[in-house]
């Protein structure tokens, strides 16, 4: 976990502005800023971003949150992941806790190897860029494939010079560690022990995790040798898991989640020309069948791909099992065929961003319309071959989750084939009854639950917080499912919701003085007002998050420029920093973060929140007994205690009226 401190000092250092501006162009606007919203497409802006509270909103789609919210929605980073980003961006060491040197230590080499990475990648572009070997060799073959000058920086690609040894040469020079290079797979050791650069002579393709970390390399070989491959790529290491990465995914992110639609490529090339075409939502597998990882790194960002195919016969085929991954994960395929003698990279090259989209838009397919067209044709009259052939597309749809889904592809693979509709939907299930013994097995034999590991998290109930009548919070403006019988009355869950609402916008705020044992007078704030009322009146809430929150915000309440919403919303916990986030703007005109009307009479509105509590639960407390009373159920002595209780209930409900009143 990092470290409590190193949160506060990287909330204290983020400019909210300065960190957006990184990913929107911002323009002022008053006292705020605005911008096109980049997580869903608009022509007119409705994204603000406010200095003064440090937080963005869009109007138009509802996100926005602070600095980390940001991050986190808009590049599908964890929180752990955000504060790295934000303590990098400002120089702010991390300082991470719970770990064993062991554990300590990995993580040291990793950030040594990243970091050896990414010097090499500018030692790279400047060879390119500003020797003599590199401009006459490397940088004129990128023009012959007429790529921008922009283009090429954005990529940062660059060269190696031929010599075997140069990269070597200069990361001694620069103190680089002779094993960190073997290690990553920049330089080779040979038999007599020297070290060899591994892509002399080639330009280089530098490859970025979706945080835009250089974890590898890909070098291509620029004069034709027998015997030598076209690419070389760097080898797995700690940073590097070839079936964790997809080629382009850093620049195309957000694109793809703008747009939510993913093309999928095969190579280098590929992407960099349809990026300097327009098309910037476009990722490539670098060669490689897809893996269950890459798959879920392209859902992280949306469930709709197109795979672009060249029309090589033996490279689609090839392909087929990694697009029933893709169906296993839930996602939406479409299939395009670009015309014979054209790939990716040359369509590209020869059309226009709309040109491509449109010929996109008007000639892919659904994946099974298109499997089944390709299988049949080459199955041709056949009956065996056919039946192999129906079998193989009942196969992919029977990966399919979704119920609904499912029943259009078996319609549509009978409409296609001829074959009765319920003999497939006989072969689908059958195929998926197969699947889930298979994965049932599967699950019985691991020996650790990962499923629950992950997610059996516990809230704690904190000391301090007196028993007495439940009050129950609706879980839904958290985000978060709540077993069903937390729900209770309605009135008793709005009320309940008020006051964290406040807690939680103006927890810090002083209403009014209070005096110590001693006699000294110190400034009395509104969440300790309301956790003394509570006590005082034997009110709690029945919803740990609520509770986790208020004992959260007492513990904190006297750290140097604390604010309750500024810590909640940098809170490492998921469901308390997303309960914040929804608590902290308006959809309608209702209160209004630091709204001064509001905070002129905080201390009559606390008064008004507890009154509203406590009322809350005695009408509770008198529907429960009515009913009880009313059914007949009751023995005489019950009947008599019940009624008893039932009055003086009406009776403080009276008192409680009285006192909302005054």
């Amino acid at each position: 976990m990092i470290d409590r401190k190193t949160i506060d000092q990287v909330y204290q250092a983020t400019d909210i502005v300065d960190v957006v501006s990184d990913f929107v162009s911002l323009r002022k606007a008053g006292v705020n800023y605005k911008g096109l919203c980049p997580f869903h497409d608009e022509k007119t802006p409705s994204f603000v971003v406010s200095p003064a509270r440090g937080t963005c909103h869009c109007f138009g789609c509802g996100k926005g949150g602070n600095a980390i919210n940001f991050l986190m929605e808009l590049n599908n980073m964890t929180y752990p992941e955000a504060i790295r980003w934000l303590a990098r961006k400002y120089g702010i060491e991390v300082i991470e806790t719970g770990f064993d040197d062991k554990a300590n230590a990995e993580r040291k080499h990793r950030e040594e190897l990243l970091a050896l990475n990414q010097w090499a990648d500018e030692w790279f572009q400047q060879t390119l860029q500003e020797t003599p070997e590199g401009q006459g060799i490397g940088l004129s073959y990128l023009r012959t494939r007429n790529f921008r000058d922009d283009i090429i920086r954005k990529f940062q690609l660059g060269y190696c010079p031929s010599s075997g040894h140069s990269l070597g040469d200069a990361a001694r020079k620069n103190h680089m560690s002779e094993d960190n290079l073997v290690e990553t797979g920049l330089c080779i050791r040979t038999n007599g022990g020297k070290l060899r650069d591994r892509f002399f002579g080639r330009v280089i393709f530098p490859v970025h995790n979706y945080l835009g970390k250089v974890v590898a390399f890909g070098g291509r070989i620029l004069q034709k040798k027998d015997n030598v491959g076209k690419y070389v790529n760097s080898p797995e290491s700690p940073i590097y898991y070839k079936s964790n990465e997809l080629y382009g995914i850093y620049f195309a992110k957000q694109a793809i989640q703008r747009l939510d639609c993913c093309y999928l490529v095969e190579g280098y090339t590929d992407v960099i020309s349809m990026h300097q075409c327009g098309i910037e939502n476009v990722v490539a597998s670098s060669g490689t069948a897809l893996t269950h990882d890459q798959i879920r790194l392209i859902k992280k960002f949306t469930t709709n791909l197109t795979v672009l195919y060249d029309g090589d016969p033996a490279g689609i085929k090839a392909s087929m099992r990694g697009i029933d991954m893709l169906l296993e994960h839930g996602l939406n395929i479409k299939v395009l065929l670009l015309p014979d003698g054209d790939d990716p990279d040359s369509f590209a090259r020869k059309h226009t961003a709309d040109e491509y989209i449109d010929y996109i838009n008007q000639h892919q397919v659904d994946f099974i319309r298109f499997k089944t067209d390709l299988l049949l044709r080459d199955a041709g009259s056949d009956i065996h071959a056919r039946a192999s052939v129906i079998n193989n597309i009942a196969d992919s749809i029977s990966r399919i989750d979704d119920t609904i889904t499912r029943s259009l592809y078996i319609a549509e693979c009978a409409t296609l084939t001829g074959v009765r509709e319920q003999d497939i939907i006989e072969t689908v299930n059958s195929t998926r009854n197969r699947m889930k013994l298979t994965k049932l097995k599967e699950q019985q034999e691991r020996s650790v639950n990962v499923q629950s590991s992950m997610f059996n998290v516990q809230s704690p109930n904190p000391a301090g917080v007196a028993s007495g009548s439940p009050v129950v919070a609706p879980s839904a403006q958290a985000g978060i499912k709540e077993p069903r019988e937390r729900s209770g009355n309605p009135s008793t869950l709005r009320a309940a919701a008020n006051i964290m609402k406040y807690v939680i916008r103006y927890g810090e705020k002083a209403i009014g003085d209070t005096e110590d044992e001693a006699g000294n007078t110190r400034p009395l704030t509104f969440v300790e007002y309301v956790s003394e009322a509570m006590k005082s009146d034997a009110l709690t809430f029945t919803q740990p998050l609520y509770n986790t929150i208020l004992q959260e915000l007492l513990t904190n309440k006297d750290k140097p420029h604390f604010t309750a919403l500024n810590y909640l919303l940098s809170h490492p916990d998921d469901a308390i920093r997303n309960y914040a986030l929804s608590q902290a703007t308006d959809s309608g005109s209702t209160i209004g973060v630091n709204d001064d009307s509001i905070l002129d009479h905080l201390y009559e509105n606390a008064e008004k929140l507890i009154a509203d509590l406590a009322l809350a639960v005695v009408s509770d407390k008198i529907t429960e007994l009515d009913h009880k009373i009313k059914s007949g159920t009751l023995t005489p002595d019950e009947m008599i205690a019940g009624t008893l209780t039932l009055s003086k209930y009406k009776e403080a409900q009276i008192q409680l009226k009285k006192t909302r009143k005054k």
